[in-house]
């Protein structure tokens, strides 16, 4: 039986060890390699591309979303399943946006994420059963969709921006990080404290460390 690859990118090691054992236990499954970084990921699937990628969003060196877009650009074809403790309905939907084909939260059972692996490959999209059912509310009752919290409308570039806030990292860091200007990473910060009605440089530390603490 032929098995299906599968990378593992997450910043825990315990998190990769207990996926590396749930799905090595697969008899048409196994992990190939894992990184726990961006830089790390990129570097290992320089020369080969597995069948199926596993990316946490939470990264020491950027946010996933952003991982996503630079593997799809450089192997269009390859699956990517998100795996993270991240609100499902904030980032679902921009995940799958960006062309990743499942999101699955890191709560979920063996026996989800062994479905939700099989449904990636097979070419199908996976989110959760209670992910479906709101979504499938919302778009069928437009009367009742809910409103959505200010982190909620921040652009994809400006929700990296203020997650690498919150890991404490300053904006040269953050621009090195995505390859952006110093001066781009200032005006996102500027959009976002306009967004979140924040005043000061303080204030959106404050916010941002306080929103990466309740994300997990």
């Amino acid at each position: 039986m032929k098995q299906a690859s599968i990378f593992i990118v997450d910043d825990h090691p315990l998190v990769r060890k207990g996926l590396t054992q749930l799905i090595d236990g697969e008899p048409d499954l196994t992990v190939s390699g894992e990184a726990a970084s961006i830089d790390e990921t990129l570097k290992k699937l320089s020369n080969s591309t597995p069948d199926l990628a596993i990316i946490d969003l939470s990264l020491p060196d950027g946010n996933g979303l952003g991982l996503v877009k630079r593997l799809l650009a450089r192997y269009p074809k390859l699956p990517i399943l998100i795996s993270s403790m991240y609100d499902e309905m904030m980032f679902a939907k921009r995940a799958l946006k960006l062309g990743a084909k499942g999101y699955i939260n890191k709560s979920a059972t063996g026996d989800e994420m062994i479905e939700a692996i099989r449904l990636v490959l097979k070419g199908e999209e996976y989110i959760s059963h209670s992910l479906a059912e709101q979504l499938s509310y919302i778009n069928t009752d437009s009367s009742q969709q809910r409103d959505l919290s200010p982190v909620e409308k921040l652009s994809d570039r400006e929700l990296e921006v203020f997650e690498s806030i919150g890991k404490g990292m300053g904006t040269g860091a953050i621009a090195a990080d995505l390859s952006l200007s110093v001066k781009t990473i200032e005006s996102h910060r500027a959009n976002i404290k306009t967004k979140l009605g924040l005043h000061s440089a303080g204030e959106l530390m404050r916010r941002a460390i306080q929103w990466s603490l309740d994300a997990r």
